[in-house]
């Protein structure tokens, strides 16, 4: 890994432990469930990408990679989740077959 590369992981480290009170000590605000740690972290990127105008970009990260063109209301990220949950419901199941012993 190179030096850059550990300084940007660095960086990302330092904005997410000061952003969730998960990645910090001495705090009950733990995760029981890998998942749910795994959704929290997604949350949060979603949030810093997508909602959040940063100050030295003016615009989000996503609007400044061009992969949106408007700020992102908490009420967007919700109904995109929705949306995922529904799909990943409606999927149907394969046909069950007892193995043959």
């Amino acid at each position: 890994m190179a030096t850059a590369e550990l300084g940007e992981w660095v960086v990302g480290s330092a904005t997410m432990r000061m952003s969730m009170r998960r990645f910090t000590r001495l705090t009950n605000a733990i995760s029981k469930k890998v998942q749910n740690h795994a959704a929290a972290i997604a949350l949060h990127y979603m949030h810093y990408n997508f909602c959040r105008i940063h100050k030295t970009l003016r615009v989000t990260p996503a609007m400044e990679a061009g992969l949106t063109d408007h700020v992102w209301t908490l009420e967007e990220v919700a109904l995109l989740l929705e949306a995922k949950n529904m799909e990943a419901k409606s999927k149907k199941r394969g046909s069950y077959k007892k193995k043959s012993a």
